[in-house]
């Protein structure tokens, strides 16, 4: 496998923690500490309840990182 292939995933915001990091939990219930990617923290806005895609190295899938957002919402419509 090469050291680049990341895995990607499908989660809800379950915890918002201080320095931009969030706790996502997945849909097959993993929970998963991320950070928001590179380009991505000018443009997105994460509050609680969001729906977000996560990137997860094979090494560590404990830890990963927000790179997109999907326009749907578990918690109220906008």
């Amino acid at each position: 496998m090469p050291a680049r292939e990341m895995i990607r995933a499908e989660g809800a915001v379950e915890e918002m923690l201080p320095n931009r990091m969030y706790r996502v939990r997945l849909e097959n219930d993993e929970v998963v500490l991320t950070t928001v990617a590179g380009r991505a923290r000018r443009g997105l806005r994460i509050l609680h309840g969001d729906r977000v895609t996560v990137e997860m190295s094979p090494y560590d899938l404990s830890r990963g990182r927000i790179t997109g957002k999907s326009d749907e919402t578990e918690g109220e419509k906008r």
